[in-house]
């Protein structure tokens, strides 16, 4: 038979990545991906679908960010609440708060993207220059390490949301 906190974790990550790939991809807005690594040494200028066009700096770029990170979070959590419910699984209430916290604020930290990005920083030290401006042959550096990062993190995130985990 099969561990309960083994099966319990393999669960809650299974739930936070699924609910993260929606997130990330389906989820967030057209102008929350363009605008949330936006500074105002690096603005972005973005037109939207009705034509108008929106400067963005700085303080528009972390709210973009903000509220991507925002509806991520929430998604993560509705999902992993819903989904630990349906298996029989209760979430001790600290240690989802915890969970949610350490992936809102990494994906905060990975997709502001300034001043220089964190990730390119990551993948300097660590050898991995190339990789990250990776552009060609159907793959995308940036993209891969970013998702490696989130993936990493969510790992933690789910161990943190079955610590005093119970089933019913």
């Amino acid at each position: 038979m099969m561990n309960h906190r083994a099966a319990t974790f393999a669960a809650a990550y299974a739930l936070l990545r699924a609910a993260a790939d929606h997130a990330d991809h389906w989820g967030q807005s057209d102008f929350d991906s363009q605008a949330k690594g936006a500074t105002d040494a690096a603005p972005v200028t973005y037109k939207h679908e009705d034509g108008t066009v929106t400067t963005v700096g700085t303080d528009g770029g972390r709210r973009a960010c903000l509220h991507h990170v925002l509806q991520y979070t929430a998604t993560q959590g509705l999902v992993l609440v819903a989904g630990t419910r349906v298996l029989g699984i209760r979430l001790h209430p600290a240690a989802l708060a915890a969970a949610l916290a350490v992936s809102g604020a990494t994906h905060f930290a990975a997709d502001r993207r300034v001043p220089q990005g964190l990730l390119q920083r990551l993948a300097e030290a660590t050898g991995k220059k190339n990789f990250f401006n990776l552009a060609d042959f159907g793959m995308n550096g940036r993209y891969c390490l970013d998702q490696s990062w989130h993936h990493s993190w969510e790992t933690l995130a789910a161990l943190l949301a079955t610590v005093k985990a119970s089933h019913q």
